[in-house]
């Protein structure tokens, strides 16, 4: 005879007769919309620059030792906002912020100093020129992440404010079994 539960995945509430548990703000930011199309962009960001930065500063170092060496920690910056973008909830949310800000910060001091005096960056790097060389998105992308971040805190304030994202009540265990019959 089958088990009650099988077919089941783990975690889920139907195996105890309950109905699933109803996704959290946290849940939500990433799985749909801006919140998914935003932890993509990060991620394919974070490889780009980081192979780019990998394949200069082992073949390249010593043309622009600055360029490239920028161009791994943006690459580490993508890295940690597309974490904190996809774990989502308070501590996602403050993870993604300061890796936004700090990028923010990065895109327009570099892009700055690389039109101020291009002699200081030999070769471009992410942030040079404003990310021209990246279409821009490297201008864009904290900012629509510290837009969209701002966004997900103000969602999560109310639904805390009116008791939506509270957590379920606690969950009973499952009866005891019996035990075998001695046949």
């Amino acid at each position: 005879m089958a088990e009650p539960d099988a077919g089941a995945r783990p975690g889920d509430d139907r195996t105890l007769g309950l109905p699933a548990a109803e996704s959290t703000s946290a849940d939500t930011g990433t799985a749909r919309g801006p919140g998914r199309v935003l932890v993509a962009v990060y991620g394919v960001f974070a490889v780009a620059a980081g192979a780019r930065a990998a394949v200069q500063l082992a073949l390249q170092f010593d043309e622009a030792p600055l360029a490239y060496l920028l161009s791994a920690l943006a690459a580490v910056i993508y890295l940690v906002a597309t974490a904190g973008l996809a774990r989502g909830g308070r501590g996602g949310r403050r993870t993604a912020t300061a890796a936004c800000a700090i990028e923010l910060v990065g895109v327009l001091t570099v892009g700055t100093l690389s039109l101020a005096d291009p002699a200081a960056f030999p070769d471009s790097t992410v942030w040079s020129g404003y990310g021209s060389g990246y279409g821009f998105i490297p201008l864009a992308l904290p900012v629509l992440g510290l837009l969209w971040l701002r966004h997900q805190a103000e969602v999560a304030a109310e639904q805390a404010e009116t008791g939506q994202n509270s957590p379920p009540p606690p969950k009973s265990p499952p009866p005891p079994k019996s035990p075998p019959s001695a046949e």
